[in-house]
């Protein structure tokens, strides 16, 4: 998959157009049939290179960043093809959010098991352009592969802010107020439903429970809606993808302060909730499981009201959770309604 320079755009594709079946290579094909349809971006003519060309908006710098998805290890072999391919959409879509951008487009690189055939690609490209169309994130090129191994799927996301805007890591102030997304906590706890069945019962979850948590690890749902309010009053920002616990201590460390949160209002699922009541010790496994995709940010202690509504308007649950201190630089310190320190296994999830 590709673009091409501005003077070959058309006459490529007019010379594709009239390509015969025969004439053109399975690859070609398979880009003609599954991922020229997504490819609504000037600068991606039509899919007939190897390169697209694209112009920053003005007084726009880009953000870039890449993210992939591999089977059997972000997600199951026999999860809908379309789910799959939002969710390797939208992980990368939580990031440019994260940092106050909004999107521009992407590539995609897929690496493709011989078995993988129309029956799957067919749903793959439907969810991947319902998902374009509806987050404006046209697909640019990109490449196919086949693979002996899973199949993989990666994602070049490009977005936009306006000049040294994009939030980073490492602006967190002390007395800044540490303020999260949604919820945290559901898709580490779906992922333990979609492993061992048997858990629904021992947590005595109801089919709405069960079929929610579920969810929310198949299918994020970034945060971008509100990358002006972020970009507006965000000292720091980072979406959390690898465990509460462990992204806001990178995020301390990156601007050199430390955090205290209050355990009790971490924002929980009404099916998470349920859950921890039946087995409380899952706190470990909420705080620290990661798939989260939402956004944890640092603001001004006066902005936080201000930040909530305008969250608010875009129908994005805003809840604070603690404060940024100066003490114990790099370090974030999560403590129950006694202010003793919780202490966990593994803070973070990792792939090494």
């Amino acid at each position: 998959m590709g673009g091409c320079d501005d003077c070959a755009g058309s006459e490529g594709t007019a010379a594709m157009s009239k390509a015969t079946a025969a004439e053109l290579s399975g690859e070609e094909r398979l880009i003609a049939r599954y991922f020229r349809p997504l490819a609504k971006h000037p600068g991606a003519f039509g899919l007939i290179d190897d390169a697209a060309a694209i112009v920053p908006p003005a007084g726009c710098d880009l953000v870039l960043k890449t993210d992939g998805l591999i089977g059997g290890v972000h997600f199951f072999p026999d999860d809908p093809a379309d789910a799959v391919a939002k969710k390797a959409l939208r992980v990368n879509l939580s990031d440019l959010a994260a940092k106050g951008a909004r999107p521009v487009g992407f590539l995609l690189a897929l690496a493709l098991p011989e078995e993988i055939g129309p029956a799957w690609l067919e749903p793959f490209a439907r969810g991947l352009g319902e998902d374009a169309e509806f987050f404006e994130f046209p697909l640019l090129g990109g490449d196919t592969d086949r693979t002996p191994g899973p199949i993989t799927i990666s994602i070049a996301a490009l977005g936009a802010v306006f000049h040294g805007k994009m939030i980073r890591r490492s602006g967190a102030k002390p007395g800044d107020r540490v303020v999260v997304t949604g919820t945290i906590g559901d898709a580490a706890l779906g992922l333990l439903l979609r492993r061992d069945p048997t858990t629904a019962e021992r947590w005595d979850l109801n089919r709405g429970h069960q079929d929610y948590l579920k969810a929310r690890y198949l299918i994020p749902q970034p945060r971008n809606a509100i990358v002006e309010a972020l970009r507006t009053y965000a000292t720091a920002a980072m979406d959390v993808s690898d465990g509460l616990v462990g992204d806001l201590a990178k995020l301390c460390r990156a601007s050199g302060v430390a955090a205290e949160i209050n355990v009790e209002s971490v924002p929980l699922s009404d099916a998470a909730r349920a859950a921890c009541a039946r087995e409380p010790a899952l706190v470990e496994t909420i705080l620290t499981g990661g798939d989260d995709y939402e956004v944890i940010a640092t603001l001004p202690a006066d902005a936080v009201e201000t930040f909530r509504q305008a969250a608010a308007l875009a129908h994005v649950a805003v809840t604070e959770i603690g404060t940024v201190v100066a003490a114990g630089e790099g370090s974030a310190r999560f403590l129950d309604r006694k202010r003793q320190m919780l202490s966990f296994t593994r803070p973070s999830f990792s792939h090494f």
